[in-house]
């Protein structure tokens, strides 16, 4: 056996053990993340718990606080399960003011004794959580567990997956794997965004993020160029290969390497979701989560075809938005030493634009995005994987930065969030800039 089976073994024991907890209950009270991710995590154990008729109640949340701790303690009675998704590995302390027993299942990088009864996360059996499995991932492999007939449930752990931006090798490849050969995903190469006319693609799709992007005049200008037209699903095999030819000269004078590799490459599309192309799919999912339209996110994952207009408008006018919270922080950067930096004041789309940047503005240093809301300022912080094999850890520098300036932070190496006082950010954003400064090995 390869290194990588023995990890995933071991992984599926851990599965195996929460899928047993879970199973013996009568009822469960679910907790998870708002994003992508989040979302589908909560779509698919919701699933599995449906088909064993196992009563539950889902709150999706944004971060996993003292306010969430609140909610659920006055939310569950003596011998109900909580289960947390998403989120719960970075949070030890907090999770001990819930007095009953509790399943994490996450995959974010653990930190302190968990008193969770079982915790199911990757990083534990040697796989890196933030690039090869996601935590709609591991609910899948529970979910896989609890029945294996669950397999149907595997496109919602692509969308997943696809919303964290990670590599579809190691786990995330097992899953794959195992969903186009069961005809829950099928593949096709071209441009990785969503369906529809090129143009309305190009102009509201914040990713990829290009000169053109936003600017319908320089849009029909480039097509024209090209002489492409139409929706994207009925273009010919020539046309899709001239328009992503040219969409990767765009993105080679400025992007990472990456950004390039996420922009062109394989599509799946989710044979058993309402939403067939996943780009689509995830953007919804994003959208609902940041509009606090969760509910109808988790009702499009457990297939309620009547929530389908609302969220496609939705999604339309929140890209838009992005779009242009992306062009105005374009004027905002500020460089430090080892960092691009936005210091805002109630800026939409803070992490969005966080890795905008990183990805396709400035890839060559991280960026941080500070930004006050009421009287909580609340941080993104975006690498790329080139900058993580440089020795690239925000999660250690977003938390050591805010436990500085008497906040919290925390999550992946290459994608983390804070949460500082006010009057506290160009402290902290030199804190953090030093910190990075040490990993990358600048003086």
């Amino acid at each position: 056996m390869t290194s990588e089976s023995i990890a995933l073994s071991r992984l599926k024991e851990l599965a195996a053990n929460a899928a047993d907890v879970i199973s013996a209950e009568k009822y469960v009270r679910l907790i998870s993340h708002n994003d992508a991710d989040g979302i589908t995590s909560a779509g698919i154990l919701c699933k599995a718990l449906m088909k064993k008729g196992i009563r539950f109640q889902t709150s999706i949340v944004s971060r996993l606080a003292q306010d969430t701790i609140d909610i659920v303690k006055n939310s569950v009675s003596e011998g109900d399960l909580v289960i947390f998704c998403d989120m719960g590995s970075g949070q030890a302390d907090i999770l001990k003011q819930i007095e009953n027993d509790i399943i994490v299942i996450d995959h974010h990088m653990p930190v302190g004794d968990s008193p969770a009864k079982v915790v199911v996360n990757p990083h534990y059996t040697g796989i890196d959580g933030a690039i090869y499995l996601s935590a709609s991932g591991a609910t899948y492999l529970v979910a896989k567990e609890m029945d294996s007939g669950n397999t149907d449930l595997a496109g919602l752990a692509i969308a997943g997956a696809v919303g964290d931006k990670q590599l579809f090798e190691n786990a995330n490849l097992y899953i794959l794997d195992e969903a186009i050969k069961a005809g829950v995903i099928s593949v096709k190469k071209g441009l990785k965004v969503g369906d529809g006319d090129i143009a309305d693609v190009l102009e509201y799709t914040p990713e990829p993020y290009l000169d053109i992007t936003g600017d319908r005049k320089k849009i029909n200008d480039f097509l024209e160029i090209l002489g492409v037209k139409g929706k994207l699903s009925e273009m010919q095999q020539e046309d899709i290969k001239k328009l992503t030819s040219a969409v990767a000269l765009k993105l080679a004078k400025h992007a990472s390497p990456e950004a390039v590799d996420a922009a062109i490459g394989d599509i799946y599309y989710l044979e058993r979701e309402l939403v067939n192309n996943v780009y689509d799919f995830v953007a919804m999912l994003n959208t609902c989560g940041k509009l606090e339209q969760a509910g109808l996110a988790l009702s499009m994952c457990l297939q309620d075809a009547s929530v389908m207009d609302e969220i496609r408008q939705l999604t339309i006018d929140h890209q838009k938005s992005i779009v242009a919270s992306i062009k105005q922080a374009e004027g905002m950067l500020q460089k430090g030493k080892n960092i691009w930096y936005i210091i805002a004041k109630d800026m939409d789309n803070t992490g969005i634009i966080s890795s905008t940047v990183v990805r396709y503005i400035h890839p060559e240093k991280p960026c941080i995005v500070a930004n006050q809301v009421d009287e909580i300022v609340k941080v993104s912080g975006r690498g790329t994987r080139a900058l993580i094999n440089k020795g690239l850890d925000l999660a250690y520098a977003m938390r050591e930065g805010a436990l500085a300036v008497g906040g919290q932070g925390g999550g992946h190496n290459i994608a983390s969030g804070a949460s500082i006082p006010p009057g506290k950010v160009q402290e902290f954003i030199d804190i953090v800039d030093e910190i990075i400064g040490q990993q990358l090995g600048e003086r």
